[in-house]
């Protein structure tokens, strides 16, 4: 599983003794065993050596993740609800109606990260007990209407890549290869962290307002979207069932800005003859510095996510084991309608365009 805060499906690495075992689980059950070996260590020891496994979980959960609701049609933009309000407030005070026109056909953007293991508070067991230092880095992110991307990060000598050639989204990272995801393309989850105002409108269009809340001081309005069960089902992987994912957003009623987003998705493994065990991931990003960029369209330039990756059920040790990790962002430049840069550019590697799940994928959205 991997986080979109979502968590795609994962090959597992080979080699070692567990040749056989790896066989035997399925990609999205595979991802989620690598994870808890990372977690628990690995059989390393010392803080040097828990360095490498910890930064690998760190960018397999906030460096990439994808959205867990596609960019829609564009509809008719009419005001039918309280929800339809606050996106046309948002569209306004973004200025993405510039976009929304067709005149912006891509988008480059540029900025530093720095990933970290968080001190549980309780000081439980787990992966949450470690405090860390921070790991810095920087990425870049292209796009190209409406459903193509590409976006690369390195962070302490490691580097990740994940896009989407409008058909199938994929990830590439050093230590399990390049994969397909399931569940067909979606929008990365960073370019909702306030990157990218008209697939932030064209994600909550459909959703529902779910009150209001107080976030960091400003009054928000809340509007909520769930994933449907035929959606779910797609992204289950054998042993492994997805139950549930949701997205929040939570926009100030002062500004009109997206303040804040959160998303949390629950996950079931049940092997044969062995005991279910669950595993919960939760992202919340806060942003902030929107400044208008190219066409006076405001972008957050800043902003923070921490995460929450929980494991409980039988076998646990603790009743709930939690790692919590946290990524802080500065955006240091923004451009529109890159020259040059056209469908090309977005192809996946070879490796994951010759895998089964890519033509399971090709075959799926025809």
């Amino acid at each position: 599983m991997r986080s979109r805060v979502a968590l795609e499906p994962l090959a597992e690495e080979p080699g070692g003794g567990e040749e056989d075992a790896a066989r035997r689980r399925t990609g999205l059950h595979a991802a989620l065993h690598r994870w808890a070996r990372l977690l628990s260590g690995g059989g390393a020891a010392g803080d040097d050596a828990r360095s490498a496994p910890d930064l690998r979980v760190l960018l397999s959960v906030l460096a990439c993740p994808l959205s867990p609701v596609p960019i829609l049609p564009r509809l008719p933009r009419h005001v039918a609800s309280s929800a339809q309000y606050i996106i046309e407030q948002f569209r306004a005070t973004t200025g993405c109606g510039k976009l929304d026109d067709g005149a912006v056909k891509s988008m480059y953007a540029s900025g530093r990260v720095r990933l970290s293991m968080l001190q549980e508070p309780s000081g439980g067991g787990g992966g949450g007990g470690r405090g860390g230092h921070g790991h810095e880095g920087s990425f870049v992110l292209w796009q190209l209407a409406p459903s193509m991307w590409l976006v690369e990060m390195s962070v302490a000598g490691q580097s990740v890549a994940a896009g989407s050639d409008g058909r199938v989204a994929w990830r590439r990272t050093p230590w399990l290869g390049a994969h397909a995801a399931r569940g067909g393309s979606r929008p990365l989850r960073r370019a909702l962290q306030g990157l990218d105002p008209v697939t932030i409108a064209s994600i909550f269009s459909t959703a529902e307002h779910a009150g209001e809340k107080q976030v960091d001081g400003e009054d928000c309005f809340v509007l909520r979207l769930d994933v449907g069960p035929s959606v779910l089902s797609s992204w289950s992987d054998g042993t492994a069932e997805v139950i549930r994912h949701g997205l929040t957003g939570f926009f100030s009623q002062r500004s009109g800005l997206l303040a804040r987003l959160e998303d949390s998705q629950l996950t079931r493994i049940q092997s044969p003859g062995v005991a279910a065990m669950y595993w919960e991931t939760t992202i919340a990003s806060s942003m902030s510095d929107y400044r208008a960029v190219d066409g006076g369209v405001a972008v957050a330039h800043a902003g923070t996510s921490t995460a929450h990756l929980a494991r409980f059920g039988v076998g646990v040790r603790a009743a709930r084991v939690v790692t919590r990790m946290e990524e802080s962002w500065t955006i240091d430049d923004v451009a529109f309608n890159v020259p040059g840069l056209g469908p090309d550019a977005f192809i996946p590697p070879e490796e994951v365009r010759r895998s089964r799940s890519y033509g399971a994928a090709i075959a799926a959205g025809k």
